[in-house]
């Protein structure tokens, strides 16, 4: 196992119209035996800190460690890195067999003996012991991301790197290898770095996420942190589905008014988001599923269902008020009309308060960790 550090690095390319930024000034560390998931949507800047750290680009600046060695201007091969790629890239012309065992060849002074143990062992350990003698294309897309994942595990490198590796795949398919590669990594417990846009697969996989916008860190945490404390209206927007509501209010005298609903905050929590923000102008936020429907309150917000969906154990209320619209996620025993009125209040517990000027949310005290020597999230 290796511990990555990753400091202050940037990436920079020229173009037609100037430079382009792609990663700015990102310092990261990345601990020994963890499963790091970097999420964002296309163009953050995700694949191409991927591709810094497997040194099939070059940095602009900064520097990056794995373990004790700055690998900046080291090779690809050298690294100790083995990287699993969104489209396999396998071999069409080599048997499973030859394809895991390619880089061994290349890379080792391993012998014959102990390369086919190996990939015989990893065969098994991935469920493709059957397929050894196949070519890519006699294999599904599961069983090629098996052969990809094998290939890169057959190596025993210090860092595992997955860009996108189950985007190609169907839902179903999607979900059983997320749940696999979550076995081999806690079994191999090895340092692992994974690239996705699905929040899904961020939220189920990792140890910790990393959520990445412009080239920049927005939050460093757990999935529980970042779900349930995110640090500005972008995390909040990104973590979580269907996505927090929003709504443009105004605070005075510690009441926030919205389009067509007020809200009072408890004292603490006026006090916090008055003293925090840069502006009147403020964002209230809250999860569908924090929404309290049919509640014990002397002052609900009163709105038309508009539509209901059914989805299984879930229903999703849209309810609507004026230009003002809620998403409500609610048990799917509980049943309503479309067209009728539904109260509901927002517990002062999952209220998020986020600045209009800025993003940052106002209720969370400590949403960036700061700690350089263990987790550092800094941009």
């Amino acid at each position: 196992m290796s511990r990555i550090t990753i400091d202050n690095v940037r990436k920079e390319y020229d173009s037609d119209a100037g430079t382009i930024t792609a990663v700015e000034n990102v310092s990261l560390g990345i601990r020994d035996g963890e499963f790091l998931t970097i999420v964002g949507p296309s163009g953050s800047g995700k694949s191409t800190l991927l591709r810094m750290i497997a040194g099939l680009e070059d940095i602009s600046g900064g520097e990056i460690r794995i373990g004790e060695t700055v690998v900046n201007n080291i090779a690809p091969q050298n690294r100790g890195v083995a990287m699993v790629f969104q489209n396999y890239a396998l071999y069409p012309h080599m048997s499973v067999r030859q394809n895991m065992s390619y880089g061994l060849k290349l890379t080792t002074d391993l012998d014959s003996e102990e390369i086919q143990r190996r990939v015989e062992e990893t065969a098994e350990m991935m469920g493709i012991g059957d397929l050894l003698d196949k070519k890519p294309n006699n294999l599904s897309g599961g069983q090629q991301q098996r052969v990809a994942t094998g290939r890169a595990i057959v190596r025993k490198p210090e860092v595992f790197l997955f860009d996108e590796p189950l985007s190609n795949l169907d839902a179903k398919l999607r979900l059983h290898m997320r749940t696999e590669l979550q076995r081999i990594q806690e079994e191999l417990e090895t340092t692992s770095v994974y690239v996705t846009h699905d929040q899904t697969e961020a939220m189920t996989m990792s140890d910790r996420i990393v959520i990445l916008s412009d080239g920049t860190i927005q939050q460093l945490g757990t999935p529980a942190e970042v779900y349930a404390e995110p640090a500005n209206k972008f995390v909040a927007d990104f973590i979580g589905s269907p996505s927090m509501n929003f709504f443009e209010t105004r605070l005075e005298n510690g009441v926030l008014y919205g389009d067509e609903f007020e809200y009072e905050l408890e004292p603490q929590l006026a006090e916090a988001v008055r003293s925090g923000s840069t502006t009147d102008d403020l964002v209230l936020g809250i999860r569908p599923e924090h929404i309290q429907v049919d509640p014990a309150s002397d002052d609900p917000i009163s709105a038309r269902l508009d539509v209901l969906e059914h989805e299984g154990s879930d229903n999703y209320l849209y309810l609507s008020k004026g230009d003002a619209e809620w998403t409500v996620r609610v048990d799917g025993n509980t049943r309503f009309e479309e067209g009728e009125r539904i109260e509901f209040t927002f517990p002062p517990e999952h209220v998020h308060v986020f600045d209009g000027s800025t993003g940052e949310n106002l209720v969370v005290e400590t949403p960036v960790p700061t700690d350089s020597s263990d987790s550092s999230a800094t941009a």
